[in-house]
């Protein structure tokens, strides 16, 4: 077949974690949890398990099929490494104005920033289902199996700190993301 044909990536899985494909919905359970997936908006894709592996592949492939193909096989790739792993992102508190003070809501499910750049109205952030947040001293820490719930929550507290009318240069407040990691046991 020439190389447009057909194009195919494949993922490995390990001991102890189970994948279940339904269609396009894929399932990951693992020893930390489970997480799943729909990818039936990728028309023309065909997932199937295979001697202890994922493939995920396409026929007849255009530039754009053939990126969804890689695309999808990370995503799983991520999702098994979740469940067996997690992720975790670290995040540095920087004021040289005004004390900053975070606290976590973790029933309203927010972050809350107070006397960022000395403003009385605190600043919030929206904390993803599936990641929790913990503040030591001054570092916020992020963790979670869901790669994606805890990169945007790292987002949307780094948004939230955004200085705004302000020179950038001077003002260097906020709190920003400097380490993104797989926890290890």
């Amino acid at each position: 077949m020439p190389r447009d044909m057909h194009v195919e990536a494949r993922v490995e899985v390990p001991e102890g974690v189970d994948v279940e494909i339904d269609g396009m919905k894929v399932k990951v359970s693992g020893p930390k949890g489970t997480l799943e997936r729909d990818f039936s908006h990728a028309r023309g894709i065909i997932l199937r398990r295979e001697n202890g592996e994922v493939v995920v592949e396409t026929f007849f492939a255009d530039s754009r099929r053939r990126a969804l193909v890689g695309t999808i096989a990370a995503h799983i790739k991520n999702m098994i490494t979740g469940v067996t792993k997690g992720f975790r992102y670290k995040m540095k508190i920087m004021y040289s104005h005004f004390p900053v003070r975070v606290e976590i809501d973790e029933k309203q499910g927010i972050v809350r920033i107070n006397n960022f750049l000395g403003e009385k109205a605190p600043r919030i952030a929206r904390i993803m289902p599936g990641a929790k947040v913990k503040v030591q001293k001054t570092d916020v820490v992020i963790e979670g199996i869901d790669i994606e719930a805890v990169a945007q929550t790292a987002a949307n507290i780094e948004l939230a700190t955004k200085v705004q009318d302000k020179d950038r240069r001077k003002f260097m407040d906020g709190i920003y993301i400097y380490a993104r990691e797989v926890i290890e046991q």
